[in-house]
């Protein structure tokens, strides 16, 4: 029964409460863990056949819009992930949760130092047609995307196989 799952009381509107914070974090992690996957593992791959000059401003475009949708991910996660530890409590939240929770704020400090690091270097290169500079920004963003790809996943696997321990 999911309710033993998440320790969640039993009245039909805390449930109703519970499902639609649960929806709003999942799809947060959807939209930022599979861009990175799909980032990593298609696009990454594919654009290495442009010359830079075609390369770095896709991924300029690219990014800036993925950046934004991180940041919506990013409010969805966060609101409603301490929404459902404040309502349970944070007492009586599963150790997975208290994991999850402080991976996923080491996660949004990584996307911060992407954010005003290397994306603001990478954008004023393209600009100004640097590309070796956007291309060394652009594998400065590739190796933080790579780190918090690898803790989503590893979020997401503490999130349900460590409740089941």
């Amino acid at each position: 029964d999911h309710r033993d799952l998440h320790s969640f009381p039993t009245r039909r509107s805390s449930d109703l409460f519970h499902h639609v914070l649960l929806f709003a974090h999942l799809a947060g992690v959807i939209l930022w863990v599979g861009g990175m996957a799909f980032a990593h593992f298609c696009l990454r791959p594919a654009a290495l056949a442009l010359p830079p000059a075609q390369r770095l401003p896709l991924w300029c475009g690219v990014l800036g819009r993925f950046f934004r949708v991180v940041w919506l991910a990013i409010g969805l996660i966060v609101g409603s992930g301490f929404a459902m530890l404040g309502a349970t409590g944070f007492a009586q939240a599963p150790v997975a949760w208290h994991a999850m929770a402080g991976i996923g704020l080491v996660m949004v400090a990584v996307f911060a130092s992407i954010w005003f690091g290397p994306w603001q270097a990478l954008q004023q290169a393209v600009a100004a047609e640097n590309w070796a500079g956007g291309a060394a920004a652009l594998n400065r963003i590739r190796q933080r995307v790579g780190l918090n790809l690898l803790l989503g996943v590893f979020t997401v696997a503490v999130a349900t196989l460590g409740l089941a321990v």
